[in-house]
């Protein structure tokens, strides 16, 4: 199932994707509303009841008549791994690590798949990264590899955003990572039954129609279960939960000169099995 948030004429509301156009699911169960992280938290019973509902009704408006939103508005947490595909870790000159590099992205940077990206006042130099999401599907910790599929609830696309300055001026990139509106995540969630084996979808990337990134969620170093054990043993995670799993070859800083975002341009992420998200980079407006 594809889980999907979204805006019509009268709200907010939470639907599953049928050909063109939504199923509603706010109607059946109004207690859920928009709130992403009920539906997950209660997926365990309401599976059965959503989706018959959805294999058998009619859409109950077009996917072109509505806005879709962040399908997780507010995550507890966003985490995400750095250098975890061999040619990216290659075009910044670092040396494959050892162990897993984490770091945390505010919730306040999570952005609808299509609204548009700030260019910050702060910096010039905005940077973009194709990225498999993670959306965690059950409170857990220390969850064995070998069982780590049973703890996501569904997979996304999205773009980690980076503002490279800020990012490379200390040794924790928490601040460069962080600007509002840099983790777009999109275009809805594919529920991980219907994913199948995340280690097998092509992942790219796209500047006004341009590839910049393209390459293979197999080619991951730390592939996803890896990163789902290796978290939860340092913390619980929870229904909801996003992780960033890492971004391949092709970004803007490894070019010669860089090629930093400007005003105007559109940047595309598309993965197999999931979808695109796209964006319109824009300066952001001064308080």
């Amino acid at each position: 199932m594809k889980i999907v948030r979204y805006e019509d004429s009268s709200g907010a509301k939470l639907g599953a994707i049928k050909g063109e156009g939504v199923v509603e699911l706010t109607r059946p169960v109004p207690s859920l509303a928009d709130d992403t992280l009920e539906l997950i938290r209660q997926w365990t019973h309401l599976k059965a009841i959503l989706e018959p509902l959805v294999l058998e009704s009619p859409p109950d408006i077009a996917l072109a008549d509505v806005h879709l939103l962040a399908p997780v508005a507010r995550p507890g947490k966003v985490m995400a791994i750095g250098l975890n595909y061999a040619d990216h870790i290659k075009e910044t000159g670092q040396k494959m690590p050892p162990h897993q590099i984490w770091f945390t992205k505010a919730v306040t940077s999570i952005n609808g798949p299509f609204d548009p990206i700030e260019l910050p006042i702060a910096s010039t130099q905005v940077d973009y990264e194709v990225e498999l999401v993670v959306i965690i599907g059950q409170r857990c910790k220390h969850v064995p590899k070998e069982r780590a599929a049973n703890v996501v609830f569904g997979y996304c696309a999205g773009n980690d955003v980076s503002v490279r300055d800020w990012q490379l001026q200390t040794p924790q990139w928490v601040l460069g990572k962080s600007f509002d509106t840099h983790a777009p995540i999109g275009p809805w969630i594919v529920t991980a039954d219907e994913v199948g084996n995340p280690h097998t979808m092509g992942i790219r990337c796209f500047v006004n129609g341009e590839r910049r990134q393209n390459s293979n969620t197999e080619n991951l170093v730390f592939n996803v279960y890896d990163q789902i054990a290796h978290l939860s043993r340092a913390m619980t995670l929870e229904p909801g939960d996003v992780i960033f799993t890492g971004t391949p070859g092709g970004v803007g800083l490894a070019m010669q000169p860089p090629r930093w975002l400007k005003a105007g341009d559109r940047v595309r992420v598309e993965i197999d099995r999931i979808g695109a998200i796209e964006a319109e980079m824009r300066p952001e407006a001064a308080s």
